[in-house]
């Protein structure tokens, strides 16, 4: 049976992040794969589709959104 699950490494231990569907007690084999690190131009094309589909009206309100910082999380309502 094969399985791939998510896992942190803390300390020695993989911890996986949902329980397996194994026997408890049951040796398995582990192959451990790191995610890949993104590059900058990885982040760039990101940060790039952020504003796909917007009007220029649409976009011009989420700048002004984003350096008026009170605002950013809207109004506290008490």
């Amino acid at each position: 049976m094969k399985e791939t699950l998510d896992a942190i490494y803390k300390n020695g231990v993989f911890r996986p992040l949902k329980p397996p569907t194994i026997l408890d007690g049951l040796k398995v084999r582990l192959v451990v794969e790191t995610p890949p690190e993104s590059s900058t131009e990885d982040l760039l094309e990101l940060a790039a589709k952020v504003y796909n589909g917007l009007s220029d009206d649409q976009i011009e309100e989420v700048e002004q959104i984003a350096l008026d910082r009170k605002n950013f999380f809207g109004e506290k309502t008490s």
